[in-house]
């Protein structure tokens, strides 16, 4: 184990003697964190939402009962608020601290001292505007604190034999959808709809982005060859779902997208 997650480890079994929760998504981030502290006095709770999905949430189910973790399921709508419905540049804001405002109450009505989430060193350098929430909450991230980047975490589990090692990033449903699009329960349900399509097919580092009638399709480059072979079922059955256009986005799959524009600015 190197120094960086030494550090970590020390630290959180300092704050295990005063219980841990841990906001567990089930991506590699949390996940390795919940390995480290498998041993500690930690509670793991996953957020049930529209913006995950019914395999994530199983994962999150299997993964705690294979370390024998307490694990809570805390069902949230989002869609209850208006400043995430309206999706607005800093709707990851008023989300994170809707999610950890209840995970707070959870907290303190189950005398627990600290609250972890699986934030690293790369997160920081990106548009985060959830970041805030968690500052404002007091919620700590002990990847970022010890300044632990995403490869280190990949490679830290890979060195453990850990299987999620080179799982890919599922981010938040709602970032398929451009900013000040108002979100609604079919929109997101149709948007799964196509990204399980494709996983059907083998694709697993994928994103489908709604705009209106047009889905735009995000794979690696190098998946362009499979995609564009299977387009005539893709495109069949996108449509069936409700689109009526169906893109292929030829700067391949991108982290953040959405943001581009903020980005101009």
């Amino acid at each position: 184990m190197n120094n960086k997650f030494k550090q970590l480890k020390n630290e959180l079994i300092n704050m295990s003697k005063h219980g841990i929760c841990l906001a567990f998504s089930g991506g590699v981030d949390s996940s390795l964190l919940l390995y480290l502290c498998k041993d500690l006095n930690i509670t793991a709770v996953t957020f049930k939402t529209l913006f995950l999905t019914d395999d994530e949430i199983n994962n999150t189910i299997k993964f705690t009962e294979k370390y024998s973790v307490k694990h809570t399921i805390l069902e949230v709508n989002p869609l209850d608020n208006e400043n995430i419905i309206n999706n607005p540049p800093d709707r990851c804001y008023h989300c994170k601290y809707a999610l950890f405002s209840e995970l707070k109450d959870f907290c303190a009505k189950n005398n627990i001292k600290y609250i972890i989430d699986g934030t690293n060193a790369n997160d920081l350098t990106t548009y985060r505007p959830g970041l805030k929430a968690l500052k404002e909450l007091d919620i700590i991230s002990p990847f970022a604190k010890f300044n632990i980047t995403k490869e280190e975490i990949r490679d830290f589990a890979k060195e453990q034999e850990l299987e999620f090692y080179n799982k890919p990033a599922v981010p938040c449903i709602a970032t398929r959808f451009p900013y000040n699009t108002r979100l609604e329960a079919k929109k997101i349900e149709t948007v799964k709809q196509g990204e399980n399509i494709l996983k059907e097919y083998g694709f697993s580092a994928l994103r489908v982005r709604m705009h209106a009638d047009i889905a735009r399709i995000e794979v690696p480059k190098e998946d362009f060859d499979k995609l564009l072979k299977l387009s005539c079922h893709i495109i069949e059955k996108f449509k069936k779902i409700g689109f009526n256009y169906i893109t292929l986005d030829l700067e391949g799959l991108q982290s953040g997208s959405m943001d581009k524009n903020l980005n101009r600015k």
